[in-house]
């Protein structure tokens, strides 16, 4: 029981790791679409 304890805490700090990395990506995503739109219309 306890060995399953320590994977899904090691599961879960991967989970949020990898969920810090992907916001990061969509939010530099969103800049970049962003700036593409903003440069169309001018």
């Amino acid at each position: 029981m306890q060995s399953l304890q320590q994977s899904y805490a090691g599961l879960d700090l991967l989970v949020r790791l990898n969920a810090d990395r992907f916001l990061f990506v969509g939010a530099i995503s969103a800049a970049i679409l962003s700036g593409i739109w903003i440069a169309s219309i001018l």
